[in-house]
């Protein structure tokens, strides 16, 4: 992981698409039973590999899958499939594999900062033990079949989260990302594809035909590193023209989730936003990085009913007030 930009990088993730031989796309299965065998079958095999739990979303509540959707666990489309979706985890949440989504299967591995390459590694294993157990639909001359064109070849996806509060304050944001998109390179908001961005950029390649998966890992690769050189030159500028304004804000947005009343989700994730950005500033200190970023998820509606367990709407602005009060005490000091 390079180190330099362990205040921008968050996290790498490679996707796999696959589906299964024999069997028609997901929007067109001709029966639950095909669904319920491609679950079965992936399931045996991933039993083979390692330690997963496995859930069908069918005995989830609506709640327990966004739960699970805010914490990046799933998609909202395998949720609009929940009558026969059922999603993978390993013990530590390092691998995920969604069954019945866009695709038959959906093979994830995610790691810290930003390390496509281990994250390739590691999820090549559990491609190659599933491939040894499941007929999986494959062409010599398009590579795995599957839903979206887009994704035929490798069927692979590689991508990097990216916090950039600087480029995205200078406006030069829209650039990068239009130069990025001439070199196949695509960038979704936090939450995914016209989501907002509160500063996060998910950045990923658009296609897999006609790429191996090396030349995948290497042009997003180099593209992540341009564009976090980008964003660390944009932090020193701004930081050398907006020090008291950045300062200022930063700690009123301290102020507030310290000690507000009333918290909307919306405004919960733009002040956490600014509180990672004056700890990449150097104005705060973050005691516990890894429960900080939780804050995140755990403030978002559904997780923090699964927190709380409280059931009347009207109340959920106030509980997330306090919890997040609570936590910011205990994570967040201003520096000097």
């Amino acid at each position: 992981m390079n180190e330099e930009f362990e205040n921008i990088a968050i996290s790498s993730r490679i996707r796999l698409a696959r589906n299964v031989s024999g069997f028609n796309f997901f929007t067109k299965l001709d029966s639950v039973d095909d669904a319920n065998y491609i679950v079965s079958s992936v399931s045996s095999a991933l039993s083979k590999f390692g330690d997963f739990d496995i859930f069908s979303l069918k005995n989830l509540s609506l709640n327990e899958c966004n739960a699970l959707l805010e914490r990046h666990i799933i998609s909202k489309e395998l949720i609009e499939n929940k009558d026969i979706a059922a999603v993978a985890l390993s013990g530590d949440e390092h691998f995920i594999v969604m069954l019945n989504e866009e695709d038959h299967i959906r093979e994830q591995c995610i790691v810290s900062g930003f390390n496509l390459f281990r994250a390739y590694r590691e999820i090549k294993e559990l491609d190659d033990a599933l491939l040894r157990e499941v007929d999986v639909a494959y062409s010599s001359d398009f590579g795995f079949l599957t839903s979206s064109p887009a994704n035929l070849g490798t069927g692979m996806r590689a991508s990097v989260m990216l916090f950039l509060p600087a480029l995205e304050r200078t406006a030069d944001i829209d650039l990068v990302l239009k130069d990025a998109r001439t070199e196949g390179i695509t960038a979704r908001g936090l939450y995914g594809e016209g989501t907002e961005n509160f500063g996060f950029y998910q950045i990923s390649n658009q296609n897999s035909l006609g790429l191996s998966e090396q030349q995948i890992l290497d042009k997003v690769s180099e593209n992540v590193f341009s564009i976090c050189q980008m964003e660390l030159s944009a932090r020193e500028d701004l930081l050398a023209r907006e020090h008291e304004q950045l300062l200022d804000e930063i700690f009123r947005a301290f102020g507030v989730l310290e000690n507000c009343h009333l918290l909307s989700e919306k405004e919960m994730i733009e002040k956490l936003s600014l509180l990672r950005f004056g700890q990449a500033l150097g104005f705060l200190q973050i005691a516990d990085q890894k429960a900080f970023e939780k804050l995140f998820v755990d403030g978002c509606s559904a997780n923090l009913k699964e927190l709380e367990n409280f059931s009347l709407a009207d109340k959920e602005n106030r509980v997330r007030s306090e919890y997040i009060n609570r936590k910011v005490k205990e994570l967040v000091k201003k520096m000097g």
